[in-house]
């Protein structure tokens, strides 16, 4: 009797941008992806005849062997979609989904995940500066979803306040605090009684002065995402990785993305484990503390 087909898997890259990640396809094919098809420029009204396409073309036990991945630049995008995927499920008619718009989820989990070496979240006094962007606002979350109390920072208070917000409803806790750090003196009141910094700001942009760090005395980890120079927290190379940088370990961009990128492929492969997988930051920070 001839051998029974197997299905290959299939991975369904949904990317809101006007061409799909190089990034996200390379990572999937090399987590051992079969069959990669991409579609850019998706819009929220093409979702449920996308997802209709995978889920009504395999039989009810081969749908583990296909999942969605969305991407693009445009993280509040990406969320959206994610929520339209889900509802164009039809009960057991469903694939496992990832979402990881602009890579804020994977970088986040990591960025957590390396803190969480050194230290007992549960404890910890966190400060997330430039906390109101994407991998800002998701870092914040896994670190109060673990216990941490954290500062949310922003050059504008308004900005800082309108995310810790949505930090604490998402969780249905208080553990987020809005801090402004327009300059030194509100930077140095974010930084007193620190036990862990995260710069998650835009590229090329320093957030913390050398100096300040090295008077933080407090500070047990530093961990800085931006690659592009000059260095989000100075002195902190890109390339860093449990550094000691006076009293404090300090980790860069490069550093993290070592494990960013065990996560991304860890999570993809997780997809084909079963059907009905849904893995946002939390669930993918989840499949970090496994690896």
């Amino acid at each position: 009797m001839a051998e029974k087909h197997r299905k290959q898997p299939i991975l369904i890259q949904l990317d809101t941008d006007p061409q799909p990640s190089s990034f996200d396809s390379v990572v999937a094919i090399d987590a051992g992806v079969g069959s990669l098809l991409s579609f850019s420029q998706v819009a929220l009204d093409q979702v449920q005849s996308l997802v209709h396409g995978a889920i009504f073309t395999r039989g009810t036990q081969d749908l583990r062997h296909t999942a969605i991945f969305i991407g693009g630049s445009d993280v509040d995008v990406g969320d959206q979609i994610l929520r339209r995927v889900c509802a164009s499920f039809l009960g057991p008619l469903s694939v496992s989904v990832m979402v990881d718009a602009n890579g804020a989820n994977t970088t986040a989990a990591a960025a957590v995940h390396v803190a969480n070496r050194h230290m007992n979240l549960e404890s910890v006094r966190a400060l997330v500066l430039a906390g109101t962007g994407p991998v800002g606002r998701r870092t914040a979350r896994l670190l109060a979803g673990r216990g941490a109390k954290v500062r949310l920072a922003s050059r504008s208070a308004q900005r800082a306040a309108d995310a810790a917000n949505k930090v604490n409803e998402f969780l249905g806790s208080d553990l987020t605090i809005p801090y402004a750090t327009a300059d030194l003196s509100q930077l140095r009141a974010a930084l007193d009684d620190i036990d862990l910094v995260i710069a998650a700001g835009a590229a090329g942009i320093e957030l913390l002065p050398a100096a300040e760090l090295h008077d933080a005395t407090g500070v047990k980890v530093a961990i800085d995402l931006n690659a592009v120079p000059p260095s989000g927290i100075e002195n902190v190379k890109a390339t860093d990785q449990a550094v000691q940088l006076g009293t404090t370990t300090v980790y860069g961009a490069v550093g993290v993305g070592i494990t960013k990128m065990k996560i991304h492929k860890a999570a993809i492969a997780s997809l084909f484990e079963r059907h009905d997988l849904v893995l946002d930051a939390e669930e993918i920070f989840e499949i970090a503390c496994r690896l």
